[in-house]
This record gives C-alpha cells, structure tokens and sequence, in this order.
C-alpha cells in the first residue's frame, strides 16, 4: 500500500506580490523529486498588507504546511518572516538569497517593483508571437513554416516533436517540426532558408512503448502496425537516412527530458548567431 494513501493532503503555500509564477515553478521542479501526488498548492499573488500576510500564515500553521514566497517590498518580507516565526511555520524566500547575492556582488540596488519578470517587454511578445508560430506550424501543416523557422525539428512521430516546439516558443525561439515518414517526400522547403534543422531519434522498443499507449488513448488495438518493431524500424531507418543528407545534428531523446533537449538546442542556436 502507498505510504501516502491515508494521509491527508498536505499544503504549501504560494505567496508573491506579482503572479507567484515563480515561486510556484520552483515549488513544482522540487515536487517533481518526490511522491507528491498527496500535495496540494494554494497560491495567493498580488499581496498589498501584513494583514494578508498574516491570514495565510496562520491558515499554513493550522494545515502544518509551509509557504514558498518571492515578495519584492521590504516590509512585506520581513513580516512573512516574523508571522513565519510567530507561528512556527516553514518560510522559503525564494527570490530574497538571489537578490541579496547581486546587491553584494555588484553594490547595485533592486528596482523593488513587483511584476517585472512578466512586464510587457519585447520579450514577452516575442514569446507569445513563437508559441503562436509553433502552433501554426506543427507537425508540417504549412510548410511555409520551414522557411520561417529558426529551429526545424525533424523526426518520426512520437519522438517528443511537438512538446519540444512548444518549450523552445516560451523561450522566444521560432520552431516548425516536421514528421518524416517513408510514403512522404521531403518538402523542397526543408533544405531552402537560414535555419537550425536538428534530427530527434529514440530507441525501437522505447518508441514502440509510446505508441503502444497512444492507441490505448485512442481505443484502437496494440496490433496496428503503427506501433509494431518492425514499422519502427522501418521509419528510423528512413529517417536516419533522411538525417544524414540533411547532415543535421541529431539527439536520441530516449532517456532525456525536454529541457535537457532545448538547452542542447539552445546551445547550437547560440553558436549560429
């Protein structure tokens, strides 16, 4: 029986004077190391008073959770700190350590002005312009997208294409990926245009596991051949082929994250500029 089963759900706490994306991004990498499925967040952004910091201490002490909080003003820091205290409740400064590391460091000041992580800037439109370009290009519906791009990612279906596009647009990088399939030419657009075209591959048997759970999504049998070894093998085999005339970087994301992925990418793109 899971350990965890009849616990009740645990808590942490969400605090920031902005949004509280960036606490809450922090919180989910670490819950991500751990059997967290029993733990719940609960997010308050845009905190004005120590009234409001009050309250949610004190609700954090009565659950025994505890609160991740990045709050730019001075005052409301340290009265997260001293109700913290107070109350003997777990407080992490999660931008606090940060900021005072580059006051020491560099003898500079902070702007204290909550928000400017997500200010209107031309590199928060630049990113929504790349995620709605990477939904208009994806999985080659429009192979104008192949002369636009400044990542082209290529592969067999299922070899973490899309997710892929998706994470390179929230860093404000243009991608289209295109599927390579044995029945289908290569469109002329791939090889036309200044772009970064990188080949993904995986392994058969893990390949084949991933399909084998997509047509159980679908309700379709374990037998279609899109799923088989022997399909598979035929596709990869094309595709390396397909690859090595483009003569592109390749990466076998088998065992890799999509963020270990987009940082090798990024690196590349890095280089080219």
């Amino acid at each position: 029986m899971d350990k965890l089963e009849n616990k009740p759900h645990r808590r942490i706490y969400i605090c920031s004077d902005a949004v509280g994306e960036t606490a809450e991004a922090v919180v989910n990498a670490t819950m991500r190391q751990f059997a967290s499925e029993q733990v719940k967040l609960k997010r308050f952004s845009h905190l004005k008073s120590e009234e409001e910091i009050a309250h949610i201490v004190e609700e954090a002490a009565l659950s025994q959770g505890f609160i991740a909080y990045t709050l730019v003003q001075p005052e409301l820091r340290e009265a997260m700190k001293e109700e913290a205290l107070k109350r003997g409740v777990r407080a992490i400064d999660v931008l606090g350590p940060m900021m005072q590391a580059f006051i020491d460091t560099f003898n500079d000041s902070p702007k204290r002005k909550p928000g400017l992580l997500h200010a209107l800037d031309d590199d928060y439109f630049r990113r929504i312009e790349a995620i709605e370009f990477a939904v208009k290009y994806d999985d080659g519906k429009d192979m104008r997208g192949l002369l636009l791009a400044q990542v082209v990612l290529v592969g067999v279906s299922r070899t973490s294409k899309t997710p892929l596009s998706i994470y390179l647009a929230h860093k404000g990088i243009r991608v289209a990926n295109l599927p390579l399939l044995p029945e289908v030419k290569v469109p002329p657009e791939l090889k036309e245009g200044k772009k970064l075209i990188v080949g993904l591959t995986m392994s058969p048997d893990h390949l084949s596991g991933i399909r084998t759970e997509r047509l159980k999504a679908m309700g379709l049998p374990f037998s279609a051949q899109y799923a088989s070894i022997e399909r598979i093998h035929t596709e990869l085999q094309y595709a390396d082929m397909i690859m090595q005339s483009l003569r592109c970087p390749v990466i076998d994301v088998t065992e890799k994250a999509i963020e270990e992925t987009a940082g090798t990418i990024i690196g590349w793109l890095q280089e080219l500029s």
